[in-house]
């Protein structure tokens, strides 16, 4: 009888943690199928799948580039580059796919579709499922979490849904990731400061505070409605981190508008930021609708001036947890630190803190740390015994 070799096939994620998601669901696809699946493997394999975004240029960039590159190494017979992949003690959950807002730059729901939930009952069981293997932290992602349950229950679920994931047993830490601003379930902040192993963090993009640029980008918010927000955030939460994205250069962006958005930053003094130029995306309402008049070095310009002032804040704001004891979720170990989080940082995309090696640490522990020091993306600390 002739043994049959089984195809293996490498799956490599670019793009942010909704994609990671999808790719280990493709994995587990090709797994039941007969294939030998990895996820962003150097070894050889007989079929590579990359699973991109399509949402921005420097993605769509970065996305030909690998496909280049694989092509070349495929001419070559050379191995495929490896990328770290998640740590085994935290995990993304993705709880809805697609978006219902339309906004005027954005091609995501012209790409996923509409918007829609996935049952309380899945979600519950996928989580049980890992914190028995041993996953503690979980990052709870979607397009619009805000959105999440209007389709499947009529009304807003993501309160009810996280205090019952955070009863499930094993599972330490519940991070919320991309909320939308209009339409804000408030009933998650009630959740979010009860429960003690729901993350005081909340990603939630406000794209920008002008009124002009607002209405241009269909966000449904106005200004006034989104410091009323983020004011009640804060009240009912407090301590708790926000991130937000913002957007420099959408069409019609005057300098007035680019100058209140500094001065919204200034306020609010956000914990955690990020911000991009606008890049037109085909098929969405302001490709079709707003012409991209603003230059690319003004956009670019706008970026750099945002950005350093929040490198300001950000120093300002790490200063401040100088000589506090903060837990800690260890990642990974370098030769002189381990690297780890506070319940305030999320994976690849916040600050770090760097552990001093006064004591043996595992990865996926979780220890008090007193910080010693600060700079503006990372902290260092010692393990208290």
């Amino acid at each position: 009888m002739t043994m049959t070799k089984k195809r293996s096939v490498n799956v490599v994620t670019l793009g942010c943690s909704k994609n990671l998601v999808d790719s280990e669901r493709v994995l587990s696809m090709l797994s039941d199928a007969g294939f030998e699946a990895y996820h962003q493997t150097e070894e050889d394999t007989d079929i590579v799948v990359i699973n991109t975004c399509g949402f921005i240029g420097d993605a769509k960039e970065e996305s030909v580039n690998t496909i280049l590159e694989f092509c070349e190494a495929k001419k070559r017979g050379e191995k495929s580059p490896r990328v770290v992949t998640t740590p085994s003690h935290h995990a993304y959950i993705k709880i809805s796919e697609g978006c219902n807002r339309f906004c005027a730059f954005c091609a995501i729901p012209l790409i996923t579709g509409r918007h829609h939930s996935r049952p309380m009952e899945e979600i519950e069981a996928e989580v049980g499922t890992l914190a028995a293997k041993g996953v503690r932290e979980f990052n709870i992602i979607a397009q619009d979490l805000s959105s999440y349950g209007l389709d499947l229950y009529g009304g807003h679920r993501l309160a009810q849904l996280v205090d019952r994931l955070a009863d499930i047993h094993g599972v330490e830490r519940i991070r919320l990731h991309y909320a939308y601003p209009a339409d804000f379930p408030m009933d998650i902040l009630d959740v979010m400061a009860r429960r003690d192993n729901v993350c005081k963090y909340l990603d939630i993009a406000l794209q920008h505070i002008s009124d002009h640029v607002l209405t241009n980008m269909r966000r449904h918010i106005s200004a006034d409605e989104t410091r009323r927000l983020l004011a009640e955030i804060r009240r009912r939460v407090p301590g708790i981190h926000i991130r937000t994205t913002l957007m420099v250069g959408f069409p019609g962006e005057e300098e007035a508008d680019f100058e209140e958005l500094m001065d919204f930053v200034r306020e609010q003094r956000f914990e955690r930021m990020g911000a991009f130029a606008y890049c037109e995306e085909e098929g969405t309402f302001a490709a079709n609708n707003l012409p991209d008049l603003i230059p690319e070095d003004v956009k670019q310009e706008r970026l750099s001036r945002l950005m350093a002032l929040q490198e300001e804040i950000s120093l300002e704001i790490q200063q401040e947890k100088k000589g506090k004891e903060m837990d800690v979720i260890i990642d990974s170990e370098e030769e002189d630190y381990y690297v780890g989080r506070t319940e305030f940082d999320s994976p690849e995309v916040d600050p770090e803190v760097l552990v001093k090696k006064t004591r043996d640490l595992n990865t996926g522990d979780i220890v008090k740390v007193r910080i010693t020091e600060t700079l503006p993306f990372e902290l260092i600390g010692e393990p208290l015994p």
